[in-house]
């Protein structure tokens, strides 16, 4: 682990996304606080300062260009460079609906939405590539920063297609697709020195989930902030949970 000067968490107002700016923060680290709500994200902003740490609210809806533009402007604004991107918001509409009594996702493909899975996309999916593309500059100028895409298990196509995992059509491929384009910008940016892996945390109980998930928080940040903050040389292009590399 190496300690970084300057990182950038997004959909960090809560849960997985609010611990890991918490952790990078305890570390050391400047991290802005990525959500698109003012209320709840100045609010986070200001309870991690309470604690002591250096966090700052900053005003970032992915799935819009102008804002993420703006976002990117106000941080170049305040410091040269990124050392740490990690692209963690994430939705899952229609998941806990599709919950059944026992915690179970009972929701059949057939029965999901293309509203939804357009909803998902939007957020899982294009907001992870506008969001690096548009921080890409600040990134370069750090001298090996790392870009971190939350991914999750539902993502993996080999568990999906031995029964492991939940059938979750909308969001399950939404983080298939990130796994992809994880591997496209690690293709692209490792030769310049930026490190870009995909983290599955686990089913932490979180909002997402209506908190039935069998993880904490704590947890799940682990993997995440171990991404963050590889050393120079680290691996690039994979995709972990907390004991090592998953199957695609």
């Amino acid at each position: 682990m190496t300690a970084l000067k300057n990182a950038l968490v997004t959909g960090a107002n809560k849960g997985i996304g609010l611990e890991t700016a918490r952790r990078l923060a305890t570390i050391g680290s400047k991290v802005w606080l990525g959500a698109r709500d003012a209320t709840r994200g100045a609010a986070a902003a200001a309870a991690l300062r309470a604690e002591g740490l250096d966090v700052e609210w900053l005003e970032l809806d992915v799935t819009s260009d102008v804002s993420v533009a703006a976002a990117a402007k106000t941080i170049a604004a305040q410091v040269p460079s990124l050392d740490a991107l990690v692209n963690n918001a994430g939705i899952a509409p229609g998941y806990v609906d599709g919950l059944g009594p026992d915690g179970r996702y009972e929701r059949p493909p057939s029965r999901e939405t293309i509203a939804d899975m357009k909803a998902t996309y939007d957020v899982n999916v294009f907001g992870p590539v506008r969001v690096t593309q548009s921080f890409l500059p600040l990134l370069l100028a750090a001298p090996a920063s790392r870009v971190v895409m939350v991914s999750s298990f539902l993502g993996s196509l080999a568990r999906a297609a031995s029964d492991q995992s939940p059938n979750v059509m909308g969001y399950g491929s939404s983080k298939t697709a990130l796994n992809s384009i994880t591997i496209a910008f690690a293709r692209e940016l490792s030769p310049l020195g930026i490190m870009v892996n995909a983290a599955a945390p686990g089913y932490t109980a979180t909002d997402l989930n209506a908190h039935r998930g069998g993880r904490t928080v704590q947890q799940a940040a682990g993997i995440i902030v171990r991404l963050a903050t590889l050393e120079a040389g680290g691996p690039t292009g994979g995709y972990f949970d907390e004991n090592g590399p998953l199957p695609w």
